[in-house]
């Protein structure tokens, strides 16, 4: 990444400048690279989007690498998401303010939802960190704010409402990042967004008409969040597996959920005489307390599975533990992590695995992680080894069907995305020094927008490249899968 004196700055987040050296930092950033400069997108006349697609499959599943175009080619926002090299690209070819965080590095608004804390509550965060890495600030900020343009386009929304959203999010963003440069470090870390404590605030704060008004909508959301409890292991195991035998097993739909034993690109005697060996690794990334936990559970099955719209190509797994007791089971998903996008445009990872560098990204952002998040390095596949990490599959997950979503809703829901980021970008940066930065206006999201706007444009033109991409037959795509 280049600063605004364009220079390469691979630093990492974070500092020891005081709270007056900090003030002065963000300051001197916005005297290099003033807010408004923030709308700028400089697009290239060589810049090829289809061939930096066609690039990043060259590490991918052969196979899958038509399912991962198809999907991208549902809508202009299913493109978007998986075109998150596209605009690191983009990002990193612009000055930035110097000002850097841990970067989720992929900040769309379909990777932000709620899960269980390990203390069984219902909490809102980031999800997804497969392209984390140190970086400017304002690279996951904009990726969000553009996410919002494009997926209020999507469904249909006039163009003041998809501004209104887009603002809504960087303006919370901005406002939260001041809060927290006023606080100490350590409510910085305690602080979260517990959904059930956020919704009934929120239905306690509307009047009787709306309440009224909105019933229908607050009656789904209240569903949708009962729902979310019920997505566990067990529901998990219940619909991806059978009994065969007295043994249960993970039940085939291919292309989709394939078992070890019918991947014929590999070998499955080999890898199963890995498991053990695997295991061992992945439980050594636990805790103490988190390896005895899983000591009480057997692999007994593996699977892989075609995940997601960016990561589809890239390797995921999930894999059946079996406890000692009859019904006690966990399904853990092993996902494939390859060098972030960002690497190219921010610096490499001073981690050598993958897989590490995704845990430890997640771990620095998030509130609070899955209990079973660790990493590994797994059997060789092409001639290398692959890295990857470890996660629960399911533990009341709850992802917002944004499709289905209205402006009103949407609008709330990109406030709650805002001030997730600003709560994940303010415990791994120097918050005082962006608070300084972003100042009391209103200029920072006004220019933010600016740029999401133009960048909607830029990214219908890519999706309307990939298309003819597949019409020439440049690239090959499988649609519906």
């Amino acid at each position: 990444m280049t600063d605004a004196s364009g220079s390469r700055d691979n630093s990492t987040p974070g500092g020891a400048a005081s709270p007056v050296e900090s003030k002065a930092i963000g300051r001197a950033a916005r005297k290099a690279l003033p807010l408004a400069a923030q709308a700028d997108f400089p697009s290239t006349a060589d810049r090829d989007p289809v061939a930096l697609l066609l690039r990043q499959a060259e590490s991918r599943v052969p196979e899958l690498v038509p399912v991962r175009h198809g999907r991208m080619l549902v809508s202009p926002f299913t493109f978007y998401r998986g075109a998150a090299l596209v605009m690191a690209a983009d990002l990193g070819a612009a000055p930035s303010a110097g000002l850097p965080v841990q970067l989720c590095g992929d900040a769309h608004l379909a990777n932000f939802g709620a899960y269980a804390s390990p203390e069984r509550n219902l909490v809102f965060d980031i999800n997804d960190f497969d392209e984390t890495l140190p970086g400017p600030f304002e690279w996951d900020v904009k990726r969000l704010a553009a996410s919002l343009v494009i997926a209020g386009e999507d469904n249909g929304f006039s163009s003041g409402d998809c501004r209104n959203t887009a603002l809504a999010a960087v303006e919370r963003y901005r406002v939260a990042i001041r809060q927290f440069a006023k606080q100490s470090i350590l409510d910085v870390w305690y602080a979260h967004l517990d959904v059930d404590r956020a919704w009934a605030g929120f239905t306690a704060s509307l009047s009787a008409g709306k309440q009224k008004k909105h019933k229908q909508a607050i009656r789904s959301v209240s569903t949708a969040l009962a729902k979310s409890r019920t997505r566990t292991s067990l529901q998990a195991i219940g619909k991806l597996t059978t009994v065969r035998d007295g043994h249960r097993r993970i039940v085939a739909d291919p292309p989709l959920v394939v078992p070890l034993d019918d991947l014929t690109a590999l070998d499955p005697v080999a890898v199963r005489s890995e498991l053990g060996s695997l295991v061992a690794a992945y439980r050594e990334t636990l805790p103490a307390d988190r390896r005895t936990l899983l000591d009480h559970f057997t692999l007994t099955d593996v699977a892989h599975k075609v995940v997601g719209v960016g990561s589809v190509g890239t390797r995921a797994w999930i894999l059946l533990f079996e406890g000692k007791d009859e019904g006690e089971a966990v399904v853990l998903q092993a996902k494939q992590a390859q060098e972030s996008v960002l690497a190219a445009y921010a610096g490499r990872s001073r981690y050598v695995n993958q897989g590490e560098r995704v845990v430890s990204g997640q771990r620095l952002m998030q509130a609070s992680s899955d209990i079973f998040l660790g990493w590994l390095q797994g059997p060789r596949i092409g001639g290398t080894h692959t890295d990857y990490y470890l996660r629960q599959l399911r533990d009341w997950k709850l992802s917002a069907d944004i499709g289905e979503m209205s402006p009103p809703s949407l609008l709330t829901y990109a406030r709650m995305c805002g001030w997730t980021l600003a709560r994940a970008h303010a415990k791994s940066g120097d918050r005082v020094a962006i608070a300084a930065y972003l100042g009391k206006s209103a200029e920072f999201e006004n220019a933010v927008v600016d740029f999401a706007e133009a960048y909607a444009r830029q990214n219908e033109r890519d999706y309307d490249a990939l298309r003819e991409a597949v019409a020439s037959g440049r690239v090959q795509a499988t649609m519906g899968a």
